[in-house]
């Protein structure tokens, strides 16, 4: 058996090397980068943009348990079939298998244990785009692997001959501790099992069905509420099955398992369609080629090998999320938790859009403009479903999670792009209800949201005109999003010939101007009596009680995205906007208040790139005519905050924006203002860069006399013309084309 084991992986490991002639963008993708830190990724295994995403579970509770896996951890609870990548809050952790060998552990009632935790070697793990392994210390050895495709996940368990093979498959387990309101488990003969949960945590309704097929039959035992049932099928909220196979000197099990949020029949289609055999290496090498055709739609020249890494990994962490929810016959659970069938799009789920309308979507418009007018037409088909645009869809769940209304954000960049392919006036409809700061006609009952989450204030829009700090928590920095959404309004509007729905919001988006105190140079919280809120000190960030979220004065002061020349105007000019701008990066990097928000990380001086908030503030010295600064600043950014390493991410993942940030960043240039489609530079990191545009032509970037000294640029060409500015519009990039940076080490 392990001759055979042996002969097999030189033969996979020559296949590999022998199924293209192209370079293997996969060898620089470090799965492990953002599992230590407060990075929240997971090690495991997903296709781009994939509905499973099977990993191992080390922890299940506390801020770190995010993604199910932390660094440091040296026991693994099993093998989960969904996780979240670097959000903030915890979810999924679906249908466990925890492979055991040995006596299942039973007390005196013949119970069994909630959890086996199995200790494993550290220095076994191994993860690659599309492939997990790890060796087990159960105490006997027990080599792990996994791969997959889009639904179903792929286990192989390698036991020690001679020794009893066992997998327990858990319903209970959970990340964070979701309440099971229903939950079967079904053995439907001696080589396949099936089973459903529907669970209530921060999607308040998630549902999800498995079908699972195993290489070898087994004898099943099945638990309620760890207690033994002599039955084959269970319902209850506490169930379990240990699946026994015996021992033989050939000891290798696999079990591909399908899921689905639909029916026990969308699961086991989704898993006859997508694996038809048993073959473990063929479905591994399926998946290296899906990420390595993705991967190589960019291509970088120089830098260092962790540049490299660091790299493409942001490529890999980017293509994690949004997640395809619905089944390969098209079939989904919608966003008023019925079943459709999907005509003209694929339905996602997994939105965390108060993070990722900042860089993540504008990256996609440039990679993928196709999928990104796809995921528009999802959203306002949960529009059309739910009754308005979602703020953070988990599950087809209205979670509510963040602030702001970014999906019209994203919708507004797209048009603006020239990405078209949607309902424009339906758009604007949908924007339109979605904006309305009150609840008055929105399906607040809806099982699927939490009802606190959604504002309840109408003062906002019938009487005072601004947010008042007293009457509504996070109320400035709720305020500042809302004006620049309502700019997006006023700009999709306009362009739509709707001159009165225009006119409407764009004096709507000029409230930000309320919120600016010129004694103190800060966005300040206002009393519903108009009055400054007090005591202020803009270093204070308290999470449960202030105007500000995830941040403080220092870092929301900037968020004027939509009008930054109207903010240096406030703020007394040029110069002025300059000495503060300068402050931010220079004072002390200390946090106060006695709920401070862990999201403030990554801190240069009080300008934080562990959160969204402070994502653009870098390049805002381009806009005042010291672009130099915006070039030591970035550069100071990717060289300090992203790191190849466990604890190589500043903060929080959040679904791809820390990575998308890197990668626009490290290219050469960003977009301060997503809705207006230009971009503006930075110091490119790489010596050349070419995207592979999706209508087959080519954009290249090239940094001349580039080094680690040379970081300020001498001049930029864009396609021929050399430019007098540090801006340049999506027009002239998304046709192909060729961006010079001349360097220096002098600014």
């Amino acid at each position: 058996m392990r001759y055979l084991h042996i002969l097999t992986i030189i033969v996979f490991g020559f296949l590999l090397s022998c199924s293209s002639d192209k370079p293997d963008f996969t060898k620089w993708v470090n799965p492990f980068i953002g599992t230590g830190g407060h990075g929240h990724t997971f090690p495991g295994v997903s296709l781009p943009y994939g509905m499973v995403q099977l990993s191992p579970d080390t922890r299940t509770l506390g801020w770190d348990a995010c993604g199910g896996y932390y660094q440091s951890d040296n026991s693994i609870l099993g093998f989960s079939h969904t996780h979240l990548s670097g959000t903030g809050i915890g979810d999924y952790g679906d249908i466990l298998f925890t492979p055991y060998s040995g006596n299942i552990a039973f007390n005196d009632t013949a119970k069994l244990n909630d959890y086996y935790p199995s200790f494993f070697n550290k220095n076994s793990e191994k993860a690659n785009p599309g492939y997990y392994k790890v060796v087990l210390c159960d105490p006997d050895t027990i080599i792990a692997e996994l791969t997959g495709t889009t639904r179903t996940g792929f286990h192989r368990y390698n036991f020690q001959p001679g020794k009893s093979a066992k997998i327990i498959v858990d319903l209970k387990h959970a990340i964070y501790e979701q309440k099971i309101l229903q939950s079967e488990l079904k053995i439907i003969n001696d080589h396949e099992l099936c089973g459903m949960r529907l669970t209530e945590g921060w999607a308040k309704r998630q549902y999800v069905y498995f079908h699972a097929k195993f290489s070898k039959p087994f004898k099943a035992k099945l638990f309620a509420n760890n207690q033994v049932q002599n039955v084959s099928q269970l319902s209850g909220n506490h169930l379990k099955v240990l699946l026994d196979f015996g021992q033989s000197n050939t000891n290798e099990v696999l079990a591909k398992v399908g899921i689905s949020a639909v029916d026990y029949e969308g699961a086991r289609k989704n898993l006859e369609t997508e694996i038809a055999d048993f073959d473990f290496d063929k479905t591994r090498l399926s998946a290296q080629k899906s990420w390595n055709k993705h991967l190589a739609k960019i291509e970088v020249e120089g830098g260092t090998d962790d540049q490299k890494t660091i790299f493409y990994t942001a490529m890999y962490h980017a293509a994690l999320q949004p997640n395809i929810y619905m089944d390969a016959d098209k079939r989904y659970r919608g966003q008023d938790l019925k079943i459709h069938t999907a005509s003209d799009f694929t339905n996602y789920t997994v939105f965390s859009l108060w993070d990722t309308f900042r860089a993540y979507h504008p990256y996609l418009t440039i990679l993928e403009p196709k999928r990104d007018a796809e995921m528009i037409r999802c959203l306002l088909k949960k529009y059309e479903q739910g009754g308005f645009l979602p703020k953070w869809d988990l599950a087809a769940n209205y979670t509510g999670t963040m602030i702001g209304d970014h999906s019209i954000s994203i919708i507004t960049d797209a048009w603006f792009k020239g990405i078209k392919d949607f309902d424009a006036q339906l758009a604007l409809k949908a924007m339109l209800r979605t904006t309305v700061y009150d609840t008055t006609g929105i399906i607040v009952h809806h099982p699927a949201i939490w009802e606190w989450l959604i504002p309840k204030s109408k003062l906002y829009n019938d009487s005072l005109g601004f947010v008042p700090c007293d009457k509504e928590v996070f109320a400035t920095s709720k305020a500042l999003e809302t004006a620049y959404n309502e700019w997006c309004i006023a700009k999709y509007a306009g362009n739509l010939k709707n001159l009165q729905v225009q006119q409407k919001f764009d004096a709507r988006a000029e409230r930000y101007k309320t919120y600016f105190d010129p004694v103190t140079g800060f966005m300040r919280g206002k009393t519903s009596d108009g009055k400054w809120q007090e005591p202020f000190n803009p270093y204070y960030s308290d999470h449960a009680n202030s105007p500000y979220i995830e941040g403080n004065a220092w870092q929301w002061l900037w968020f004027v995205p939509q009008d930054v020349n109207g903010l240096v105007n406030l703020m007394g000019g040029k110069e002025a906007f300059v000495t503060k701008l300068d402050s931010l990066f220079s004072v002390t990097s200390k946090v106060q208040g006695e709920n401070a928000s862990a999201d403030i990380s990554g801190l240069i001086g009080q300008y934080a790139h562990g959160n969204e908030p402070s994502h653009h503030i870098a390049y805002l010295y381009n806009y005042i005519g010291q672009p130099w600064k915006t070039q030591e600043k970035v550069d100071q950014i990717l060289q300090t905050m992203y790191k190849n390493s466990p604890d190589g991410l500043s903060g929080n993942e959040d679904c791809g924006q820390m990575s998308a940030w890197y990668l626009l960043s490290s290219i050469g240039f960003y977009q301060v203002c997503p809705g207006n489609p230009v971009y503006t530079i930075g110091r490119p990191l790489f010596d050349q860069v070419t995207i592979h545009l999706e209508n087959g032509k080519k954009l290249t970037i090239t940094a001349l006399n580039n080094s680690g000294d040379n970081k300020y640029v001498k001049s930029l060409t864009v396609n021929g013309i050399t430019r007098q500015s540090p801006f340049f519009e999506h027009s002239e990039i998304i046709n192909g084309g060729e961006i010079i940076f001349e360097m220096d080490k002098n600014h």
